[in-house]
């Protein structure tokens, strides 16, 4: 039972949490994809940390995921970090949470990086990290000439804060128009507490909390030194999988 355990939370890391990179093999879980037309949505908010709420929807079964975690942000460079115990999701149940847990990948940290066409996927607990390409983020600086719409909608109070509830589309510079619903917190210089996206048809929605509007440590979009490099996700789980497995009776070896 522990083994069977054990490789559905080693398969896990293949969940397709949210369409950030359309690449093949495993990919791990995702977080928010800040490509351009979402960091033109924060306007003057070029840098900032917050606790953010993350949900989206799986095309292929409909489930509803939710994740909550921390995120730095700077001029289009994110990072989110992430409790794997803390996700939603019926493909989830607990008991393989906790053994994520137990195998040092409980926590995982997602670096993006469009202005180097770049995301890392990083686990703390396993000192190890995916280099993965995306060919198809533009950097925010590559927005800086795209259109903005923006219609009032309403008022409304989101997580404490009076918001202008706007409907927003960007026009990129191909003429593809990304449309959201965006809060926009009157007291908060107008930071966008709340979105809700559809990009390729899949429904997202970002709730922002304990907003702090200063620049992050710049160092924190970068993987740490000390960790292990792979080139892909099916190269790490491949690795761990041999390595747990042949561990005596097959179970989670401790965290390094």
């Amino acid at each position: 039972m522990k083994k069977t355990l054990l490789l559905a939370a080693l398969l896990v890391l293949a969940y397709p949490f949210a369409p950030v990179h359309a690449q093949p093999g495993p990919r791990g879980p995702q977080g928010p994809r800040f490509d351009a037309s979402l960091s033109k949505l924060f306007g003057d908010n070029s840098a900032f940390s917050a606790a953010l709420d993350f949900q989206t929807k799986d095309k292929a079964s409909g489930e509803t995921v939710g994740m909550p975690g921390k995120l730095a942000y700077h001029e289009g460079k994110a990072r989110f970090e992430m409790d794997m115990t803390q996700m939603r999701s019926a493909s989830m149940p607990p008991e393989m949470a906790e053994q994520m847990k137990a195998m040092g990948m409980g926590n995982i940290i997602i670096i993006s990086r469009p202005d180097k066409k770049l995301a890392y996927m990083i686990y703390p607990g396993l000192k190890a990290y995916t280099e993965n390409e995306t060919k198809d983020l533009e950097d925010a600086k590559a927005a800086d000439k795209w259109k903005l719409e923006t219609t009032e909608l309403g008022k409304e109070t989101v997580a404490g804060h009076p918001c202008v509830k706007n409907k927003v589309i960007v026009t990129d510079d191909k003429g593809v128009k990304h449309e959201s619903t965006v809060w926009n917190a009157t007291d908060l210089k107008q930071f966008p507490i709340k979105i809700e996206a559809n990009e390729n048809d899949t429904p997202v929605t970002m709730v922002f909390k304990d907003i702090k509007l200063a620049k992050p440590d710049v160092a924190q979009f970068e993987p740490p030194k000390d960790l292990k490099r792979y080139d892909s996700m099916q190269a790490l789980m491949q690795e761990e999988m041999m390595k747990r497995m042949g561990a005596p009776g097959g179970l989670p070896v401790p965290q390094r």
